[in-house]
């Protein structure tokens, strides 16, 4: 079903899907919304609420896709902390000097911040692990241990590289020091891309539900 914009024309942007409510089968609206975002292009939102049992769902596919790549900063001081980030619902952050990746989940957000608010982000992370681990001596101190440097890294006093990847090219970190490549096709197919993503040659979903976070260092299993 196509919605009419204010002039009762259809649009293409927004239009209405029928299908059965996977928990109570009655039927079931779902809402397609094109729109364009600064720095990731072109992406449908996806909503729909039952009002028999109240299921819900949401998610954003990305209709745009770019050659994958990967930048990486050395972080070295306070000026390299203002360095824009941008990270996509399909990028992957990774810390090589503490053992740290973020990879994306159904569930990962996009957002444009600076390298400070990514090792802010990590460092909650790593300080929600630690929690989780409290009960394992050697886990609990490796998480510790990891805040330590966090704190250190965002007030400047630690020198470490920051590496995002994205398989859909959508991430980036702007700087005159970021350093730049595409990654080859090998290296694109082992990166999570953490959403729906729609394949236009072959008009298919697929949806990756991984969610993995190293944030207490890649010795700990």
């Amino acid at each position: 079903m196509i919605t009419e914009n204010d002039s009762g024309e259809g649009s293409r942007n927004s239009f209405e899907t029928r299908t059965s409510c996977p928990l109570c089968q009655e039927d079931l609206v779902i809402k397609w919304i094109g729109d364009n975002i600064p720095f990731f292009g072109e992406v449908m939102y996806i909503s729909t609420t039952c009002s028999n049992c109240s299921f819900r769902f949401a998610d954003t596919m990305i209709l745009t896709q770019k050659d994958p790549v990967h930048f990486e900063i050395m972080v070295e001081g306070l000026d390299d902390l203002n360095a824009r980030v941008i990270r996509s619902t399909s990028g992957t952050i990774r810390i090589p000097d503490l053992g740290i990746d973020v990879e994306p989940g159904s569930v990962s957000e996009s957002y444009v911040t600076n390298i400070e608010g990514i090792l802010e982000r990590v460092r909650s992370v790593v300080v929600t692990a630690t929690e989780w681990v409290k009960d394992e001596p050697e886990a609990h101190e490796r998480g510790l241990e990891l805040q330590k440097l966090l704190e250190e890294a965002i007030q400047g006093e630690l020198s470490l590289k920051v590496i995002i990847e994205d398989p859909l090219g959508n991430s980036a970190i702007i700087s005159e020091k970021a350093i730049s490549r595409t990654l080859s096709k090998e290296e694109a197919a082992n990166l999570h891309s953490g959403m729906v993503i729609f394949d236009i040659d072959s008009s298919e979903l697929e949806v990756d539900s991984s969610d993995k976070i190293q944030p207490i260092g890649n010795d700990y299993k």
